[in-house]
């Protein structure tokens, strides 16, 4: 696939995400996963990220919020790495999973925390 959405949706996630980790992913791709591959890349990251009005720290702060109640242990830690290369702090990754625990309920907050905790002492190496 290389339609211009996919292209700037590859740009975008490689810059969130990190351009090896996009590249093991769609390198990793058979034929199973890479509609799923296609599809993330292209929507999620071309069509939705790609949109000017909000920026990149705010869209983090959401899917930090959205993937801690829902509970996405894995896809929270990548969104906690891209959060960091959108600029946010310890600080304000830590109030976000905060006011989950409040709003949302302590287990969710918890287990949250935990996660960003292990994530971020990758980056205090």
């Amino acid at each position: 696939m290389s339609t211009e959405m996919f292209e700037r949706g590859k740009r975008i996630r490689g810059e969130v995400v990190g351009r090896d980790v996009v590249g093991k992913s769609l390198e990793a791709a058979d034929d199973f996963t890479r509609p799923i591959q296609e599809l993330v890349t292209e929507y999620c990251w071309g069509a939705l990220w790609g949109r000017t009005e909000l920026d990149r720290r705010s869209r983090s702060i959401l899917n930090i919020g959205m993937l801690a109640v829902l509970n996405k242990p894995d896809e929270l830690a990548g969104h906690i790495r891209g959060a960091i290369a959108n600029g946010l702090t310890k600080v304000e990754i830590r109030e976000c999973l905060l006011q989950v625990a409040v709003y949302a309920g302590m287990p969710a907050g918890l287990s949250a925390t935990r996660i960003a905790q292990k994530v971020l002492a990758e980056f205090d190496d």
